[in-house]
């Protein structure tokens, strides 16, 4: 199927920049996993290509354009960023990279793992997570795993989770799937919370510190002024920002920095800045 869009979109550095973990290039196509389906999507000209399994691609295109973030207004973020010159470079290079709105349940997870790791790891690990308890989709050479739910993780408990090469991130896991699988905290209800009610309520679960819960703000939950601050982050922010400072800047404060400093789209900007750094300057975790 193919679906003409007619704004700035680049498909490759929104599904492979670090804010999802379940894509991989598969003969050209970016191989995925997403509602329940196995999905994949060619860049063409004017558009995309789409196939998906088991669901049909027409029932399921709405549902991904809403993944992809196409809504957002890119030359509005665009004309709210552009005065900065450092990040114009960066949007020059990824003229097009948008923000997903992912499943926050997948997301939370995602960035659980993300602890003291790598892309490469991480990736790994939810893989990992998927293949031991989601549900098979798609058919042949095709079949993936679902992600699994709260419930099923929490069931799973620490030790089969750590066995998957997840560390102490495991208990964390298990202890967060309990308390959603529970009714502890809605998770998708968080999208109508203010940012600062959402972010209160993300940090109470265990393994969720001010990073993580700003990568699920961002990535999952429509906050666009969420600044997830990692080591690349970090890093871009005390060469190229916070340089001229007679103190150094702690990292507890530097996500409060950037938001009065960028702004509404401060999401945006973050996610510029860290793709185009950490290509820049491989060899790094994602602290």
């Amino acid at each position: 199927m193919f679906i003409p869009i007619d704004q700035p979109f680049d498909l490759e550095s929104t599904l492979h920049s670090g804010q999802a973990f379940r894509w991989r290039w598969d003969g050209g196509w970016h191989h995925g996993v997403v509602f329940s389906n196995v999905v994949r999507l060619r860049q063409a000209e004017g558009g995309l290509e789409l196939s998906c399994e088991p669901d049909d691609e027409a029932a399921l295109w709405p549902l991904l354009e809403d993944y992809l973030g196409l809504d957002v207004d890119l030359a509005r973020v665009y004309s709210a960023l552009g005065v900065d010159s450092r990040l114009r470079d960066a949007i020059a290079r990824y003229h097009g990279m948008r923000v997903l709105r992912q499943d926050p349940w997948e997301c939370l997870v995602s960035f659980i793992c993300s602890s003291a790791s790598n892309i490469p790891r991480i990736t790994r690990n939810i893989e990992s997570i998927c293949q031991a308890y989601g549900r098979p989709v798609g058919t042949g050479t095709a079949m993936r795993h679902a992600f699994p739910t709260p419930d099923r993780l929490s069931r799973a408990g620490e030790a089969p989770l750590r066995a998957l090469g997840l560390g102490y991130r495991g208990a964390y896991i298990a202890e967060t799937a309990g308390a959603v699988a529970g009714g502890a905290i809605d998770l998708m209800s968080l999208r109508e919370e203010p940012y600062e009610q959402a972010l209160e309520t993300l940090t109470d679960l265990a393994g969720v510190g001010d990073k993580v819960a700003n990568c699920v703000l961002l990535f999952s939950l429509d906050k666009l002024e969420a600044f997830p601050v990692d080591v690349w982050v970090d890093r871009v922010l005390r060469e190229w920002y916070l340089d001229g400072e007679a103190e150094p800047v702690a990292r507890p404060k530097m996500r409060p920095w950037a938001q009065a400093h960028f702004g509404a789209y401060a999401g945006y900007a973050n996610h510029y800045l860290f793709h185009d750094r950490r290509l820049r300057g491989k060899g790094l975790g994602t602290g």
